[in-house]
């Protein structure tokens, strides 16, 4: 029995090198790591992957003012009516914000977490990626007719890869041919996606991913790639961190509460543009209600314009431009994966704040998740 543990334990031993090697040369975390990251519900993901700080700069003087609280009792969700209850817990729901008028009328927290619990957004990281490239355009730094490549010439691939704008990224019209689908579970860990997700080396990951499946502004789709060029520019353009011009130029201006964090591939490296901004759902809240309301600081009239405007249809037949998607007509929405939502409505002087751990395969629900923010918005 001795000799069968033993020759156990180096076959357990060996398999486990065997796959360390494997790991390190495709730029994974380390095997028992890059276990957990796949295996973790969102909310535990943030503390999987190295990240840099954002510095927030809370206020006495802009402290959330609360006001009387409102009572949802009763959605239509997916064609019938519930309570608000069996919807939250339908879409593993973390937090729920209702922000009217500037003052929180509506705050619910689920599943231990509270006010201060730092969550993932995912891909509402897109659109705090498109609020950095809009100050910069609005400085004269970057153009969007810039390609990618005339800012970063090492990734230079001699094909139409080279002629991929900033505009095209930021509509997601590259043609570069990294899809954002994939299936979940481990089948899923493989493939372009997901190792852009789990990736240690993000230079690498790009070297390797830069063929294109069609002509740059030819054919519109949602692919996350594009949101992590604009990231790399960034940082390109400015010689910072994602995260430390994010501070200065959102986070501090919208007196974030807390500090936020933004995963990167390797400390001291590239943030993960594309996905991996992590806050708090009052944070959240912040950047919501400074864009619906026109902090110039934060997006200039002429960037809000071009967030506010549809430049293509995606998913769901929604309309999107600049990282931000338009579900509705008048309605500016930030969402992400495992179902974040940052719902903007000016008409109704409403933004709400719903951050989940809806497990991949109920991506395609967002369409009947958004139809409940809009019922909450509009009180309806």
């Amino acid at each position: 029995m001795r000799t069968i543990i033993r020759n156990l334990a180096i076959s357990v031993f060996v398999l486990y090198l065997a796959l360390f090697g494997l790991t390190k040369a495709i730029r994974y975390p380390e095997p028992i790591a890059a276990i957990k990251l796949g295996l973790a519900p969102a909310s535990k993901t943030p503390d999987l992957m190295p990240f840099h700080i954002i510095k927030g700069a809370p206020s006495d003087e802009s402290a959330w003012v609360l006001a009387e609280s409102e009572e949802i009792t009763e959605v239509i969700w997916q064609g019938k009516k519930v309570t608000f209850d069996e919807f939250l817990s339908a879409t593993q729901t973390n937090a729920f914000l209702v922000i009217r008028d500037g003052k929180i009328t509506y705050e619910r927290y689920l599943n231990g977490k509270s006010e201060s619990t730092v969550l993932p957004s995912y891909s509402v990281a897109k659109t705090m990626t498109s609020l950095v490239i809009g100050q910069l355009v609005d400085e004269g730094t970057l153009n969007e007719s810039d390609t990618f490549v005339s800012i970063l010439p090492k990734f230079k691939a001699g094909t139409s890869f080279d002629k991929v704008t900033i505009k095209d990224l930021l509509d997601m019209n590259s043609g570069i041919g990294v899809s954002d689908n994939y299936p979940s579970g481990p089948s899923g860990w493989g493939v372009a996606i997901a190792q852009m997700y789990a990736t240690t080396d993000m230079n690498f990951f790009l070297n390797n991913n830069r063929k294109m499946r069609e002509e740059p502004g030819t054919f519109a789709e949602y692919r996350s790639v594009n949101t992590q060029m604009l990231g790399l520019i960034i940082q390109e353009v400015t010689g910072n961190k994602l995260a430390d011009e994010f501070s200065d130029r959102i986070w501090k201006r919208v007196r974030a509460d807390y500090d936020a964090t933004w995963n990167v591939d390797k400390v001291g490296g590239h943030e993960k543009a594309f996905c991996c901004f992590n806050a708090t759902a009052r944070d959240y809240a912040r950047v919501g209600q400074a864009l619906m309301n026109g902090m110039p600081d934060i997006a200039s009239p002429s960037w809000t314009k071009r967030l506010s405007t549809s430049v293509v249809t995606l998913d769901y037949g929604w309309g999107y431009g600049a990282q931000m998607w338009h579900p509705y007509p008048g309605i500016n929405l930030m969402m992400g994966l495992h179902g974040q939502y940052i719902y903007q409505d000016k008409a109704n002087n409403t933004v709400v704040v719903k951050l989940s751990d809806m497990p991949t395969s109920s991506d395609g629900i967002s369409v009947d998740v958004a139809a409940v923010l809009k019922q909450i918005s509009e009180k309806n």
